[in-house]
Protein backbone atom coordinates (compact mmCIF):
# COMPACT_ATOMS: atom_id res chain seq x y z
CA UNK A 1 0.00 0.00 0.00
CA UNK A 2 1.50 3.44 -0.91
CA UNK A 3 -0.16 6.34 1.27
CA UNK A 4 -0.06 9.76 -0.04
CA UNK A 5 -1.31 13.22 0.66
CA UNK A 6 -2.48 15.72 -1.49
CA UNK A 7 -4.06 18.99 -1.32
CA UNK A 8 -7.81 20.29 -2.31
CA UNK A 9 -6.55 22.58 -4.53
CA UNK A 10 -6.00 22.06 -8.13
CA UNK A 11 -1.97 22.92 -8.21
CA UNK A 12 -0.75 20.92 -5.48
CA UNK A 13 2.16 21.68 -3.39
CA UNK A 14 3.58 18.19 -2.34
CA UNK A 15 5.06 16.33 -5.46
CA UNK A 16 4.87 12.45 -5.78
CA UNK A 17 5.84 9.89 -8.23
CA UNK A 18 3.93 9.14 -10.83
CA UNK A 19 1.40 6.10 -10.40
CA UNK A 20 0.23 4.35 -13.37
CA UNK A 21 -3.37 3.27 -13.82
CA UNK A 22 -2.82 -0.01 -15.12
CA UNK A 23 -0.18 -0.58 -11.96
CA UNK A 24 -2.31 0.77 -9.15
CA UNK A 25 -5.65 1.04 -8.18
CA UNK A 26 -7.16 3.21 -5.89
CA UNK A 27 -8.67 1.78 -2.98
CA UNK A 28 -9.25 4.30 -0.25
CA UNK A 29 -9.20 7.95 -0.05
CA UNK A 30 -10.10 10.00 3.68
CA UNK A 31 -12.35 12.99 4.17
CA UNK A 32 -10.40 16.06 4.07
CA UNK A 33 -8.23 17.22 6.74
CA UNK A 34 -7.36 20.82 7.75
CA UNK A 35 -3.70 20.94 9.00
CA UNK A 36 -2.77 23.44 11.77
CA UNK A 37 -1.51 25.39 8.52
CA UNK A 38 -5.24 25.59 7.44
CA UNK A 39 -4.37 23.64 4.34
CA UNK A 40 -6.84 21.17 3.21
CA UNK A 41 -5.86 17.84 1.99
CA UNK A 42 -6.47 14.12 1.80
CA UNK A 43 -4.88 11.42 2.36
CA UNK A 44 -5.15 8.10 -0.57
CA UNK A 45 -4.26 4.86 -0.81
CA UNK A 46 -3.20 3.12 -3.39
CA UNK A 47 -2.64 -0.89 -3.95
CA UNK A 48 -0.20 -2.02 -6.90
CA UNK A 49 -1.70 -4.69 -8.55
CA UNK A 50 0.26 -8.24 -8.92
CA UNK A 51 1.70 -9.21 -12.50
CA UNK A 52 1.34 -12.35 -13.29
CA UNK A 53 4.30 -14.16 -15.00
CA UNK A 54 4.07 -16.95 -17.39
CA UNK A 55 4.75 -19.26 -14.65
CA UNK A 56 1.37 -18.04 -12.80
CA UNK A 57 -0.61 -18.56 -15.37
CA UNK A 58 0.66 -22.03 -16.31
CA UNK A 59 0.08 -22.73 -12.27
CA UNK A 60 -3.06 -20.91 -12.47
CA UNK A 61 -4.59 -22.92 -15.78
CA UNK A 62 -3.73 -26.49 -13.86
CA UNK A 63 -5.66 -25.37 -10.90
CA UNK A 64 -8.67 -23.59 -11.50
CA UNK A 65 -11.62 -25.11 -12.96
CA UNK A 66 -13.68 -23.98 -16.23
CA UNK A 67 -16.59 -22.48 -14.14
CA UNK A 68 -14.48 -20.83 -11.35
CA UNK A 69 -13.72 -17.05 -11.39
CA UNK A 70 -10.03 -14.93 -11.46
CA UNK A 71 -9.53 -12.38 -9.62
CA UNK A 72 -7.01 -9.59 -9.81
CA UNK A 73 -4.60 -10.24 -6.10
CA UNK A 74 -3.07 -6.87 -4.69
CA UNK A 75 0.41 -6.88 -2.95
CA UNK A 76 1.43 -4.40 0.12
CA UNK A 77 4.57 -1.95 -0.01
CA UNK A 78 6.46 -2.65 3.07
CA UNK A 79 7.16 -0.18 5.34
CA UNK A 80 10.68 0.10 4.64
CA UNK A 81 9.48 0.24 0.88
CA UNK A 82 7.22 3.04 1.70
CA UNK A 83 9.61 4.96 3.75
CA UNK A 84 11.73 5.12 0.56
CA UNK A 85 9.39 6.16 -1.41
CA UNK A 86 8.44 9.10 0.57
CA UNK A 87 12.38 9.98 0.73
CA UNK A 88 12.75 10.03 -2.94
CA UNK A 89 9.20 11.84 -3.38
CA UNK A 90 10.87 15.14 -2.46
CA UNK A 91 7.83 16.10 -0.60
CA UNK A 92 8.93 17.97 2.53
CA UNK A 93 5.32 18.22 3.86
CA UNK A 94 4.14 14.69 3.87
CA UNK A 95 7.23 13.77 7.09
CA UNK A 96 5.60 16.83 8.64
CA UNK A 97 2.27 15.47 8.07
CA UNK A 98 2.85 11.65 8.93
CA UNK A 99 3.04 10.46 12.58
CA UNK A 100 5.96 8.17 13.18
CA UNK A 101 3.89 5.60 13.12
CA UNK A 102 2.84 3.37 9.81
CA UNK A 103 1.20 5.99 7.31
CA UNK A 104 -1.00 3.11 6.36
CA UNK A 105 -2.09 3.05 10.01
CA UNK A 106 -2.69 6.86 10.20
CA UNK A 107 -5.32 6.33 6.83
CA UNK A 108 -7.00 3.38 8.38
CA UNK A 109 -7.82 5.79 11.70
CA UNK A 110 -9.04 8.82 9.51
CA UNK A 111 -12.62 9.18 8.28
CA UNK A 112 -13.22 7.77 4.65
CA UNK A 113 -14.05 9.97 1.73
CA UNK A 114 -17.66 8.97 1.41
CA UNK A 115 -17.13 9.34 -2.01
CA UNK A 116 -15.02 5.91 -2.09
CA UNK A 117 -18.47 3.72 -1.40
CA UNK A 118 -19.44 5.10 -4.81
CA UNK A 119 -16.08 4.12 -6.78
CA UNK A 120 -15.63 1.18 -4.77
CA UNK A 121 -19.12 -0.36 -5.76
CA UNK A 122 -18.85 0.72 -9.55
CA UNK A 123 -15.23 -1.80 -9.28
CA UNK A 124 -17.29 -4.43 -7.44
CA UNK A 125 -19.68 -4.41 -10.51
CA UNK A 126 -17.87 -4.35 -13.06
CA UNK A 127 -15.27 -6.62 -11.57
CA UNK A 128 -17.92 -9.21 -9.90
CA UNK A 129 -21.36 -8.29 -11.39
CA UNK A 130 -23.72 -10.46 -13.10
CA UNK A 131 -24.02 -9.59 -17.21
CA UNK A 132 -27.59 -9.65 -17.57
CA UNK A 133 -29.95 -8.29 -20.69
CA UNK A 134 -32.34 -5.48 -19.99
CA UNK A 135 -34.99 -3.00 -21.16
CA UNK A 136 -32.76 -0.90 -23.40
CA UNK A 137 -31.21 -3.78 -25.13
CA UNK A 138 -27.74 -2.32 -24.10
CA UNK A 139 -26.50 -4.95 -21.82
CA UNK A 140 -25.79 -4.73 -17.94
CA UNK A 141 -23.21 -5.64 -15.23
CA UNK A 142 -25.25 -5.60 -11.89
CA UNK A 143 -25.01 -6.56 -8.54
CA UNK A 144 -28.56 -6.98 -6.54
CA UNK A 145 -29.22 -5.39 -3.29
CA UNK A 146 -26.33 -2.94 -2.12
CA UNK A 147 -26.82 0.79 0.49
CA UNK A 148 -24.34 3.73 0.32
CA UNK A 149 -24.78 6.12 3.12
CA UNK A 150 -23.74 10.18 3.32
CA UNK A 151 -23.44 12.68 5.92
CA UNK A 152 -25.50 15.67 5.32
CA UNK A 153 -24.19 17.75 8.82
CA UNK A 154 -22.59 21.18 8.32
CA UNK A 155 -24.18 22.02 4.97
CA UNK A 156 -22.04 19.16 3.08
CA UNK A 157 -23.64 18.32 -0.26
CA UNK A 158 -22.70 15.12 -1.63
CA UNK A 159 -22.14 16.33 -5.27
CA UNK A 160 -19.44 13.91 -6.65
CA UNK A 161 -16.04 14.95 -7.37
CA UNK A 162 -14.18 12.47 -9.54
CA UNK A 163 -16.87 13.71 -12.62
CA UNK A 164 -18.92 17.03 -12.87
CA UNK A 165 -22.16 16.47 -11.87
CA UNK A 166 -24.88 18.83 -13.56
CA UNK A 167 -25.89 20.91 -10.46
CA UNK A 168 -28.98 23.05 -12.22
CA UNK A 169 -30.28 19.92 -13.60
CA UNK A 170 -30.28 18.30 -10.00
CA UNK A 171 -31.84 20.85 -8.71
CA UNK A 172 -34.46 21.92 -10.88
CA UNK A 173 -35.59 18.27 -11.94
CA UNK A 174 -35.59 18.00 -7.61
CA UNK A 175 -37.61 21.38 -7.59
CA UNK A 176 -40.10 20.17 -10.59
CA UNK A 177 -40.70 17.00 -8.72
CA UNK A 178 -41.97 19.11 -5.88
CA UNK A 179 -44.00 21.30 -7.35
CA UNK A 180 -45.93 17.84 -9.01
CA UNK A 181 -45.58 18.86 -12.99
CA UNK A 182 -45.52 15.63 -15.73
CA UNK A 183 -44.55 18.16 -18.20
CA UNK A 184 -40.93 17.65 -19.59
CA UNK A 185 -41.08 20.49 -21.51
CA UNK A 186 -40.84 22.77 -17.91
CA UNK A 187 -37.58 21.58 -17.87
CA UNK A 188 -36.73 21.98 -21.74
CA UNK A 189 -37.92 25.48 -21.12
CA UNK A 190 -35.03 25.81 -18.90
CA UNK A 191 -32.59 24.08 -21.16
CA UNK A 192 -32.54 20.71 -19.08
CA UNK A 193 -33.30 17.78 -21.08
CA UNK A 194 -32.65 14.63 -19.26
CA UNK A 195 -36.19 13.85 -19.75
CA UNK A 196 -36.37 14.66 -23.48
CA UNK A 197 -36.21 10.71 -24.43
CA UNK A 198 -38.76 9.23 -22.56
CA UNK A 199 -41.17 12.15 -23.33
CA UNK A 200 -40.44 12.07 -26.43
CA UNK A 201 -43.18 11.06 -29.25
CA UNK A 202 -41.42 7.85 -30.27
CA UNK A 203 -40.51 6.57 -26.97
CA UNK A 204 -44.64 7.39 -25.71
CA UNK A 205 -46.23 5.47 -28.23
CA UNK A 206 -43.59 2.32 -27.74
CA UNK A 207 -45.50 2.52 -24.51
CA UNK A 208 -48.85 2.60 -25.90
CA UNK A 209 -49.47 6.25 -24.85
CA UNK A 210 -49.53 7.68 -28.36
CA UNK A 211 -53.10 9.58 -27.34
CA UNK A 212 -50.59 11.73 -24.94
CA UNK A 213 -49.03 14.97 -26.45
CA UNK A 214 -45.18 14.67 -26.80
CA UNK A 215 -43.33 15.42 -23.05
CA UNK A 216 -46.47 14.46 -21.40
CA UNK A 217 -44.94 11.80 -18.73
CA UNK A 218 -47.90 11.28 -17.20
CA UNK A 219 -48.63 10.35 -13.34
CA UNK A 220 -44.85 9.87 -12.12
CA UNK A 221 -42.91 11.24 -9.38
CA UNK A 222 -43.79 14.80 -8.77
CA UNK A 223 -47.86 13.59 -9.12
CA UNK A 224 -47.60 10.70 -7.07
CA UNK A 225 -45.76 12.92 -4.22
CA UNK A 226 -48.57 15.60 -4.20
CA UNK A 227 -51.81 13.92 -6.09
CA UNK A 228 -51.37 10.28 -5.11
CA UNK A 229 -54.89 8.37 -6.43
CA UNK A 230 -55.88 11.02 -8.41
CA UNK A 231 -57.19 10.55 -11.42
CA UNK A 232 -54.77 11.71 -14.44
CA UNK A 233 -55.96 12.97 -17.40
CA UNK A 234 -53.07 15.03 -18.79
CA UNK A 235 -50.05 17.46 -18.20
CA UNK A 236 -52.35 20.74 -18.51
CA UNK A 237 -55.06 19.56 -15.85
CA UNK A 238 -55.06 21.71 -12.49
CA UNK A 239 -55.14 18.97 -10.00
CA UNK A 240 -55.23 21.48 -6.90
CA UNK A 241 -57.23 19.20 -3.94
CA UNK A 242 -57.30 16.41 -5.69
CA UNK A 243 -55.70 12.52 -4.24
CA UNK A 244 -53.13 12.31 -1.52
CA UNK A 245 -50.74 15.29 -1.00
CA UNK A 246 -48.13 12.83 0.89
CA UNK A 247 -44.91 15.59 0.66
CA UNK A 248 -47.11 17.68 2.81
CA UNK A 249 -48.24 15.31 4.86
CA UNK A 250 -44.58 13.45 5.78
CA UNK A 251 -43.93 17.71 6.77
CA UNK A 252 -46.55 17.82 9.27
CA UNK A 253 -45.78 14.72 10.83
CA UNK A 254 -41.77 15.61 10.67
CA UNK A 255 -43.28 19.11 12.43
CA UNK A 256 -45.85 17.29 15.15
CA UNK A 257 -45.31 13.49 15.38
CA UNK A 258 -41.65 12.96 14.59
CA UNK A 259 -41.18 9.62 16.23
CA UNK A 260 -43.22 8.49 13.97
CA UNK A 261 -42.73 5.16 12.04
CA UNK A 262 -44.80 5.93 8.80
CA UNK A 263 -43.59 9.53 7.35
CA UNK A 264 -42.77 7.62 3.90
CA UNK A 265 -43.49 9.31 0.00
CA UNK A 266 -43.86 6.70 -2.35
CA UNK A 267 -43.84 7.23 -6.15
CA UNK A 268 -44.86 3.53 -6.28
CA UNK A 269 -48.62 3.11 -7.62
CA UNK A 270 -49.36 -0.15 -9.03
CA UNK A 271 -52.45 1.45 -10.28
CA UNK A 272 -50.60 4.20 -12.27
CA UNK A 273 -47.70 2.25 -14.20
CA UNK A 274 -49.34 1.87 -17.10
CA UNK A 275 -50.04 5.30 -17.56
CA UNK A 276 -46.47 6.45 -16.76
CA UNK A 277 -43.85 6.84 -19.64
CA UNK A 278 -41.50 5.21 -17.34
CA UNK A 279 -42.34 3.83 -14.22
CA UNK A 280 -40.10 5.21 -11.24
CA UNK A 281 -36.72 4.22 -10.65
CA UNK A 282 -36.15 5.57 -7.01
CA UNK A 283 -39.27 4.47 -5.88
CA UNK A 284 -40.08 5.51 -2.15
CA UNK A 285 -38.27 7.48 0.90
CA UNK A 286 -38.94 7.60 4.54
CA UNK A 287 -37.75 10.19 7.02
CA UNK A 288 -36.49 10.00 10.24
CA UNK A 289 -35.83 12.46 13.46
CA UNK A 290 -32.78 11.83 15.77
CA UNK A 291 -31.21 14.82 18.26
CA UNK A 292 -32.73 17.43 16.12
CA UNK A 293 -31.56 15.94 12.61
CA UNK A 294 -33.61 15.11 9.98
CA UNK A 295 -32.17 11.74 8.09
CA UNK A 296 -33.86 10.53 4.74
CA UNK A 297 -33.29 6.74 3.12
CA UNK A 298 -34.09 6.01 -0.05
CA UNK A 299 -35.28 2.79 -1.79
CA UNK A 300 -34.00 2.59 -5.66
CA UNK A 301 -35.45 -0.33 -7.54
CA UNK A 302 -33.40 0.33 -10.70
CA UNK A 303 -29.75 2.51 -10.75
CA UNK A 304 -27.94 2.87 -13.39
CA UNK A 305 -24.69 3.83 -11.79
CA UNK A 306 -23.00 5.39 -14.46
CA UNK A 307 -25.52 8.46 -14.68
CA UNK A 308 -28.43 8.07 -12.69
CA UNK A 309 -26.93 7.48 -9.58
CA UNK A 310 -24.80 10.79 -9.09
CA UNK A 311 -27.96 12.82 -9.66
CA UNK A 312 -29.81 10.82 -7.36
CA UNK A 313 -27.51 11.38 -4.70
CA UNK A 314 -27.40 14.92 -4.80
CA UNK A 315 -31.33 15.38 -5.74
CA UNK A 316 -32.36 13.35 -2.18
CA UNK A 317 -29.75 15.21 -0.26
CA UNK A 318 -31.37 18.27 -1.42
CA UNK A 319 -34.81 16.83 -0.96
CA UNK A 320 -33.30 16.16 2.99
CA UNK A 321 -32.32 19.46 3.28
CA UNK A 322 -35.20 21.35 1.87
CA UNK A 323 -36.99 19.27 3.90
CA UNK A 324 -35.04 20.02 7.62
CA UNK A 325 -35.18 23.28 6.43
CA UNK A 326 -39.08 23.43 6.00
CA UNK A 327 -39.17 21.79 9.43
CA UNK A 328 -36.55 23.82 11.49
CA UNK A 329 -34.16 21.16 11.83
CA UNK A 330 -30.09 20.29 11.03
CA UNK A 331 -29.97 17.60 8.17
CA UNK A 332 -28.17 14.31 9.39
CA UNK A 333 -27.45 11.52 6.78
CA UNK A 334 -28.77 10.25 3.61
CA UNK A 335 -28.93 5.97 3.10
CA UNK A 336 -29.15 5.05 -0.59
CA UNK A 337 -30.65 1.34 -0.58
CA UNK A 338 -30.59 -0.01 -4.31
CA UNK A 339 -32.03 -3.27 -5.29
CA UNK A 340 -30.40 -3.74 -8.69
CA UNK A 341 -27.02 -1.53 -8.99
CA UNK A 342 -26.00 -2.01 -12.71
CA UNK A 343 -23.53 -0.60 -15.24
CA UNK A 344 -24.47 -0.60 -18.62
CA UNK A 345 -21.61 -2.23 -20.85
CA UNK A 346 -21.29 0.81 -23.02
CA UNK A 347 -20.38 3.05 -19.82
CA UNK A 348 -17.53 0.51 -18.50
CA UNK A 349 -14.76 2.15 -20.31
CA UNK A 350 -15.59 5.88 -18.89
CA UNK A 351 -16.38 4.20 -15.59
CA UNK A 352 -12.93 3.12 -15.89
CA UNK A 353 -11.46 6.52 -16.38
CA UNK A 354 -13.71 7.58 -13.20
CA UNK A 355 -11.71 5.20 -11.09
CA UNK A 356 -8.25 6.70 -11.32
CA UNK A 357 -9.63 10.12 -9.85
CA UNK A 358 -8.96 10.92 -6.75
CA UNK A 359 -11.94 12.37 -5.20
CA UNK A 360 -11.88 15.93 -3.60
CA UNK A 361 -13.40 17.84 -1.13
CA UNK A 362 -17.32 17.56 -1.01
CA UNK A 363 -18.92 21.36 -1.77
CA UNK A 364 -21.54 22.83 0.84
CA UNK A 365 -24.78 23.74 0.04
CA UNK A 366 -26.12 27.25 0.97
CA UNK A 367 -30.05 27.66 1.45
CA UNK A 368 -32.06 31.21 1.45
CA UNK A 369 -32.72 31.42 5.00
CA UNK A 370 -35.63 33.63 4.07
CA UNK A 371 -37.56 30.39 2.54
CA UNK A 372 -39.43 28.24 4.99
CA UNK A 373 -42.36 26.78 2.32
CA UNK A 374 -41.26 23.82 1.00
CA UNK A 375 -43.57 25.17 -2.02
CA UNK A 376 -41.63 28.80 -2.42
CA UNK A 377 -37.80 27.71 -3.09
CA UNK A 378 -36.19 28.02 -6.57
CA UNK A 379 -33.16 27.43 -7.89
CA UNK A 380 -31.24 30.88 -7.24
CA UNK A 381 -32.26 30.30 -3.93
CA UNK A 382 -30.03 27.47 -3.44
CA UNK A 383 -26.00 28.29 -3.74
CA UNK A 384 -23.54 26.15 -3.93
CA UNK A 385 -19.83 26.41 -2.53
CA UNK A 386 -16.40 24.97 -3.09
CA UNK A 387 -17.27 23.01 -5.95
CA UNK A 388 -14.13 21.64 -8.06
CA UNK A 389 -14.78 18.25 -9.50
CA UNK A 390 -12.71 16.76 -11.76
CA UNK A 391 -13.81 17.08 -15.22
CA UNK A 392 -16.80 15.67 -17.19
CA UNK A 393 -17.05 12.10 -18.56
CA UNK A 394 -19.85 11.76 -21.55
CA UNK A 395 -21.98 8.51 -21.10
CA UNK A 396 -24.70 7.83 -23.92
CA UNK A 397 -28.32 7.03 -21.50
CA UNK A 398 -30.19 3.85 -22.60
CA UNK A 399 -34.02 4.84 -23.38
Amino acid sequence: EIPIHSTGFEDCDVSFPSLPSDEYILTSASAPVTTSEELVVNFNVFERIKKKTKEDEQEAESVIADDAVQTTTTTRTSDDELNALLKTSQAPMTSQLLPPSSASTLVESMAAHEEMQYLNLIRDIIDHGVQRGDRTGTGTLSKFGVQMRFSLRNNVLPLLTTKRVFWRGVAEELLWFVSGSTNAKDLQDKNIRIWDGNGSREFLDSRGLGHREEGDLGPVYGFQWRHFGAQYTDMHADYSGQGVDQLAKAIDAIKNNPTDRRILVSAWNPAALDEMALPPCHMFCQFYVADGALSCQMYQRSADMGLGVPFNIASYALLTRLVARVCDLDAGEFIHTIGDAHVYLNHVDALRTQLTRIPRPFPRLVINEEKRDIDSFSYEDLTVEGYSPHGTIKMKMAV
